[in-house]
């Protein structure tokens, strides 16, 4: 015979069924995407050279750094994409400048995440 403190543990929900984890997996992965764009060695060149110079060309940016065009163009559109970067245009010529608002966005973030 089952005993009635038995019966009465079965039916207790588990920690799992009182609060089911919530995350919101496609932010978390945005979130992700951005860090990474910001965690690599030269793309972080690339920020450095941009903020230095205030607005740089491509050619200006792979001249520069002694880079192939096409690197040049793949991890710009990476920290475009991420939002550290924009562009200008200006007649034939895209200039590339700092997004600071998105620089302090991120700080901000990863200095609550790691406190």
């Amino acid at each position: 015979m089952i005993s009635q403190d038995a019966v009465a543990e079965e039916e207790k929900p588990t920690l799992q069924e009182k609060a089911a984890i919530k995350v919101d997996y496609y932010n978390v992965k945005k979130a992700a995407l951005t860090l990474r764009a910001l965690n690599h060695k030269l793309r972080q060149q690339l920020l450095k050279l941009i903020d230095e110079e205030k607005k740089i060309t491509v050619t200006e940016i792979y001249v520069k750094l002694k880079l192939e065009q096409s690197v040049a163009s793949q991890h710009l559109a990476i920290l475009r994409k991420a939002g550290i970067v924009s562009t200008e245009r200006d007649g034939k010529f895209i200039y590339y400048i700092v997004n600071h608002k998105r620089i302090e966005e991120i700080n901000k973030f990863v200095g609550e995440l790691v406190n």
